[in-house]
């Protein structure tokens, strides 16, 4: 299964946050930090900010940080929110012609959509903070230093 570039960054966004011992960082700082340009990071933190994951801060020493919900959410439920995509697969116009002429027997869609699923709910079980303690990736990541609210 593939994910989307967007469920990518916003997957990238909440594990760098969700590091230990890392607080607030701007979405600019971010994006150096995952490698993404700065325009993708700024649109998953609204979309993180909006599902609750992440508290947001503007103004000059403003940034993002994660929630305790943020922490304990499922990667499954998180990845399901992102995916906007109602069926695996494109069965309309797939060329020039129209939609696909095997459409209306197929089976193939509705086993797709449960192998979706099952990808989704084998990650389930695991929660942000399982996928950043001690990750050794994300250790060595330069993060900027800590900045005081003066």
């Amino acid at each position: 299964m593939k994910l989307s570039a967007f469920a990518d960054v916003c997957l990238r966004t909440v594990m760098v946050l969700g590091a230990p011992g890392v607080g607030q960082l701007t979405s600019r700082e971010i994006s150096e930090l995952v490698g993404v340009p700065y325009n993708h990071v700024a649109k998953a933190v609204v979309e993180l900010r909006t599902l609750g994951l992440l508290e947001v801060t503007r103004g000059r020493h403003g940034g993002a940080q994660i929630t305790e919900r943020g922490l304990a959410y499922s990667v499954g439920a998180l990845l399901r929110s992102l995916d906007w995509r109602e069926d695996v697969v494109d069965c309309t116009s797939h060329d020039a012609v129209g939609n696909c002429p095997l459409s209306a027997g197929c089976r193939l869609r509705s086993a797709l959509k449960s192998a979706r699923e099952a990808f989704y709910a084998s990650l389930d079980p695991l929660s942000v903070t399982d996928i950043c303690e001690n990750s050794p990736a994300i250790m060595l990541l330069p993060f900027p230093t800590v900045r005081h609210n003066a």
